[in-house]
């Protein structure tokens, strides 16, 4: 079988983007006892992702809690988390805001860290931004910013059509891509059909991330490989090697994990699954309540199915 994952990772040689590509999980943010950063236990879930061989790191997303991070947590955040990868694989920054102003703002508060790129959502609350003023959202932040940006198309009621996106990546040269989530293989399906080589697309559907790459997305950013970070990276490898009864046997390990993670407070259950793992990682922040004891259950159950060790 032609592997077309392995033919769009070809493309990235040819332009700048070539490096972010592949497994790329994004970090929970670990509060310690007084909800306050936990310095220590980010550094160690970081270094718990890279012994696993991930492709890259993003912070302050949502599986981080971004957007409940002030705007000098989510710096001190950014700079634990660069000084901790050390250069070793290129870290992404989420920005989750309200308004053009404060992405630029949260952009350039960064400028002085070695990251890759900018993981930005549309302008969210309530009220929708015309198509235009999405593309001067972008070009604004892309033109202050000096990073390229990878747009973070999550929210549903500003979700960005194929169409607009690959307006924006022709319009406005700082954009490289996307992060295409809603749990919807059809829609990055469709948004892989009309995109040029040059544009980075990364699913962020987590049942499907095995059709997912063999439909060419250039990689994964989504809580289930921080989860199980070590079979994501398997997942990929089959994919790109062309191995495809290790692949489907792989994405129905990924499956059941993913089953009992999905839930309204998905970074919570992530982090007891990494704390499982022995990466304590903490709780949520209020008003995101913990895990219920049917959920760690639930959790617990499939990672040792699917034959990971488990503590406590």
């Amino acid at each position: 079988m032609w592997n077309i994952a392995a033919k769009q990772e070809g493309d990235l040689m040819t332009d700048g983007h070539r490096a972010i590509r592949g497994i790329i999980p994004p970090t929970t943010t670990v509060f310690g006892a007084d909800g306050e950063l936990y310095e220590a236990g980010i550094r160690a879930q970081i270094r718990f992702l890279l012994d696993a061989g991930v492709h890259g790191i993003a912070a302050a997303g949502s599986t981080g809690e971004g957007h409940t991070l002030d705007h000098d947590e989510f710096v001190r955040v950014m700079e634990v988390t660069v000084d901790e990868v050390g250069g070793r694989v290129p870290v992404i920054a989420g920005i989750i805001v309200d308004s053009t102003r404060d992405a630029i703002r949260r952009a350039k508060s960064i400028s002085h860290l070695d990251v890759a790129a900018l993981q930005v959502t549309p302008v969210h609350y309530l009220f929708r931004p015309s198509d235009d003023a999405m593309v001067e959202h972008f070009r604004t932040i892309a033109q202050e910013a000096g990073k390229p940006i990878l747009i973070y198309n999550v929210v549903p009621w500003v979700y960005l059509s194929a169409e607009l996106l690959c307006r924006i990546f022709r319009e406005v040269p700082g954009v490289m891509g996307v992060k295409q989530s809603a749990g919807d293989l059809r829609r990055v399906a469709d948004l892989l059909l009309i995109t040029e080589p040059q544009d980075v697309v990364f699913t962020a559907v987590d049942a499907l991330l095995y059709p997912s790459f063999m439909l060419g997305a250039h990689g994964v950013i989504a809580a289930l490989p921080t989860a199980v970070p070590h079979l994501a990276v398997d997942l990929w490898n089959a994919c790109q090697n062309g191995d495809h009864g290790r692949a489907k046997e792989l994405h129905l390990k990924l499956l059941r994990v993913w089953r009992a993670l999905e839930s309204d407070n998905l970074p919570a259950c992530t982090k007891y699954a990494l704390t499982l793992q022995g990466c304590p990682s903490g709780l949520p922040r209020a008003p995101m309540h913990p895990p219920s004891d049917a959920q760690k259950k639930g959790i617990r159950e499939a990672l040792i199915d699917i034959g990971l060790a488990v503590e406590g």
